[in-house]
This record gives structure tokens, sequence and C-alpha cells, in this order.
């Protein structure tokens, strides 16, 4: 039966797989892409030892790591090992388009990560429209969308989390053993894309036990139900790593302790001054938060906490004894928990707040129950009275400021990475990072090619821009790719100037001036001829 629900609903998923599909040849290469490759290859090889050793000799597993010894061993593969199988199997030798089908893939994760935010959103308030205004404020947030494209890890660990909080919401509405094989996969895959993924099995105890509590007639079930998951997710987390196949428990405990003390030590430029990632403030990532992040959706996200936290200090037990109290307290446990636990063991985090974007899905369900409180405060208004008024006028503001987003988020593409929700331009480069991903690069070498018509174009290969640069030019065509050279600095024609760790303008000695992408007034990348 075709109802307004499923045509609407088909639209928005299909238009947005479809969107994704559209747009992914638009987006660069970020710096960390070339290494997550690597690592889904060194565990296929690693396979291939075990089961069949006869494909070592294939070109794509040729020069590789041996797994046990391999630094970056300690990030799951639960995305990036099917991403080499996909890539050996159909792209062996066509590196540019092994990358396109990279980057859709990893859109595609966002579709899954809205549909749960959508299936959320709809058991919690009650109304399928409901849950699709918060896939739609999901996806209507500029770098989320851009970086769903090539962020491999934050943004796919982020709709894997998303999911199971869907899995988590559908095991403490019914528990049965199909729910909890369900959930313990979602939760073997979010664990195997990011280490963080075990606050999944914690959420899990914690609202299991909450559960409990509201409604002991189900507590046998849950019991068996919540042991059940708990077998299946060890046992699958286990599986889908190979790393930890030999040593799983002391290996997962290692790779915990990686993350809580992380090995990088770069500097990160924030609030103007430039910081080693290890001493970074407490409140770096909620800034980073703030500051990218729309702003209606930062207020309506205020309303809704708000009140959650009225509704749970007036009544407490009554609170918690109904489920969308709970499922309330889900989502604030699930915005504010990682914040708090990131804080009080210092774990090292840089590149804004790229590393608890598994948080927004949360934010947006809180934002959305603030919207929805104030619509039924309004309703219950008299329809000629002041409140009406002032309702139907904070509802202009709310629309406006939706219809800035999207302007902005169509306006900025490709470079949504950048989006800073309400500061201008300049300010934001005297306080805050830009292009750290270095996306940018590419249509940097796309002019650069396109206006230089020499057999060799030679640029500079200075410091990190190398990388930048160089995984760049893999989205180039073979044509374009053989005509660039990367040169030491002295003997370059052409210099990017990329404002990752230089946040001020570049003297003249990097040479002349004469391309730059701009966003909102903001520079994000400078083509210099020398």
């Amino acid at each position: 039966m075709i109802t307004p629900r499923r045509i609407f609903t088909t639209l928005f998923f299909g238009g947005l797989l479809l969107l994704g599909l559209l747009l992914t040849r638009s987006y660069g290469m970020g710096w960390d892409e070339p290494t997550d490759r690597e690592a889904g290859y060194i565990s296929l090889r690693y396979l291939a030892q075990l089961l069949y050793p006869a494909a070592l000799n294939t070109d794509y597993l040729q020069g590789l790591q041996e797994l046990r010894t391999y630094r970056e061993a300690d990030h799951g593969v639960a995305f990036q090992l099917p991403l080499a199988v996909l890539e050996a199997a159909f792209f062996p030798h066509d590196i540019r388009r092994a990358y396109w089908m990279r980057h859709f893939l990893c859109f595609s994760t966002l579709v899954l990560g809205a549909w749960a935010v959508y299936r959320l959103g709809a058991e919690r308030f009650g109304s399928w429209r409901w849950g699709l205004v918060g896939a739609g404020m999901l996806v209507l947030s500029p770098r989320i969308f851009s970086e769903a494209f090539y962020n491999h890890k934050d943004l796919v660990f982020m709709n894997l989390f998303a999911l199971g909080g869907f899995t988590l919401s559908r095991v403490l509405r019914r528990p049965t053993w199909g729910r909890a094989a369900a959930h313990a996969l979602v939760t073997a895959l979010a664990v195997d894309v990011r280490i963080m993924g075990l606050l999944l099995p914690a959420l899990t105890v914690g609202f299991g036990a909450l559960e409990m509590w509201a409604r002991p007639v189900r507590r046998s079930a849950l019991v068996r139900t919540l042991a059940a998951y708990m077998a299946g997710a060890g046992v699958l987390i286990v599986l889908f790593w190979p790393y930890l196949w030999e040593a799983p428990v002391q290996r997962l405990w290692e790779c915990f302790g990686n993350f809580r003390r992380f090995r990088q030590t770069m500097q990160v430029f924030y609030l103007g001054q430039m910081e080693s990632c290890q001493r970074l403030p407490w409140h770096y990532l909620s800034v980073w938060l703030l500051v990218t992040t729309p702003v209606v959706y930062t207020v309506l996200f205020i309303g809704g906490a708000g009140a959650v936290l009225r509704a749970f200090f007036r009544r407490p037990l009554e609170f918690l004894s109904r489920v969308a109290g709970r499922r309330d307290l889900l989502f604030g446990v699930w915005c504010v928990g990682p914040l708090v636990l990131i804080a009080l063991i210092n774990s090292v985090v840089y590149d804004g707040w790229r590393h608890v974007y598994f948080i927004y899905p949360a934010f947006v369900l809180l934002a959305v129950r603030g919207l929805r409180a104030g619509v039924l405060a309004w309703q219950a208004t008299a329809p000629a009275s002041a409140g009406r008024r002032l309702g139907m006028a904070a509802g202009a503001l709310l629309a406006v400021g939706v219809a800035h987003t999207a302007y902005r988020q169509a306006a900025d593409h490709p470079y949504q990475y950048t989006y800073f929700s309400f500061l201008p331009g300049p300010a934001a480069g005297r306080l805050f990072e830009r292009d750290y991903w270095g996306i940018s690069a590419r249509q940097g070498l796309s002019w650069v090619l396109a206006h230089d018509s020499s057999p060799t174009v030679a640029i500079s290969d200075t410091l990190y821009y190398k990388d930048f640069v160089g995984n760049n030019a893999l989205l180039l065509v073979p044509a374009d790719r053989a005509r660039l050279r990367l040169v030491p600095h002295h003997r370059a024609k052409y210099f990017f100037g990329m404002y990752r760790w230089h946040p001020t303008p570049y003297d003249a000695s990097y040479g002349t001036p004469i391309h730059e992408i701009r966003v909102a007034g903001l520079p994000i990348l400078t083509v210099f001829r020398r």
C-alpha cells in the first residue's frame, strides 16, 4: 500500500543516495585515506596467508608489511577490509576509480546513519515526520555531509553508532534472540571501525539494567537477551578484526590503551595559538562542535536538553518509568557522556571534533526534542495571544536559520568541510584550522594543470604538503598525473599554501599568488608561482 510515509521516506533516502552518487567526484582526498586503504590490504594479505597463500603473488598484495608489526593495526578494518576486497575484484589497476568507489560507499553509510536517526526519531516522538526531520538535520549539516565522502573512520563510525543506537532501542523495547544478534553485529562493526564502539556494550548494559528496573516483567527475558548479546558481540568483534585473532584480549586491551594515549604528537591551531594535541584544553571538542554546527540546531538542542533536564528533576522516578523518558536519557548520555569521558581520561584528539562525530545523531535527536517541545507549547497557546505571535516569530527565525544552512551547504560546495556556523571567515581563520584534511589540493592541482600546458609541472613537496598534493594527484586522469613532479622547494615552479600549520598569510618568498580558493571570505588554499 502506498502511503505518505512510504512516498516521502523513499524520496528522501533514495534521493540522498542518488545525490551522493552524483557528487562523489566533487571531493578531493583526505590525508588519511592512503593509510586507511593500506590497512585494508595488509589485513587482506594476512587472510591470504592463512586461507589462500597462492593469492600472495598478486600485484596488490606485494610489498606490504606484516600485520603483527604494522603500526596502524590498532585501527579496526571492518570497513577497510571489504573495500580492499572490492577494489581488488573490480579496480585492481585503476586507483582513481577505486577511490571514487570508496568515496561513494563511504557516503552510503551516511544514508544508513540517517535512516537510523529517522527510525529512532519516529519511535521516540511517535511520528515518522519527526523522524524525517531528524534525518534531514543530520544530512543538512555542511561538515558532516562533506566528510561523509572521504572520512572513512569517523563518519563511518558515526553512522554505525547511530545504527547501534537503533538496534539497542529495539532490544530494550522487545528483547529477542534475533534483535540481540542484530545488535551484536552492529556493535562489532562499530568497534572494529573505532575502538570507542565499546561504549555501545556499556550503554546496552546500563540501559538494560534501567529497563529491568522499569519493567520487572521483562527482567528474565532481558537478562537472557543481554547475555546472548555480549557473547555474540565478543565473538564478532574478534572475527571482524584479524589483528585480534592471535591474542584477542591482550590486543584489544592494547588497542584501547593506544586510544587513551594516542601516539600522535602534532601541533594544533586552536583559539589563535599553536598547541600540542597531547595538551589541549578540556573545552577543545565542545568549542569545535559549537562553531561548526548550524546555530539553529544548537538553539534547538539547548531547548531539548533543557526540556529533558526539567522533566527529570521535576519527577525523576516518573520520568524514568516512561519509555520516552528513558529514550531521552539515552540520547543525553550518548551525547554528553563521551565528551566527559575523553576529558577525564585526557585522550588525544585533534582535527576539530571529528573523533566524537558519533555523538552528533544524539545531538540532533535532542534538537528535534526541543523543536517538538516548542511546537507543542505553541499549539497550547490561545490563537490570538502574544505567545502565539511570539511562537510564529521564533518559527520564522528558525526557518531562516535552516534556509541559511541549506544555502551555505550548496554555495560552499565542494568545500563544506571548512564551514563555520556564525564566525565570519577572517575571524575563523585567526582562531581555528581550516582545511586540515588537505582536500582542496585536488582543485588546486586541477587549476594549475588547466592553466599550465608544460609537459611537466613542478610543485613543491615542502613539509606535510607533499602528502596533501601527492594524495590528491591520485584522483587526476593518468595523463595529468604523469605531468606532475613533486620536487624540493627550491626547484619548484608552484607552491600550495594550505594554512594548516601556517595560519598567517604567506610572505613573498613563496612566490606570487596566482589562484586562491575562498569559502565565506576565508582563504583555504593559495597557489603561488615562483
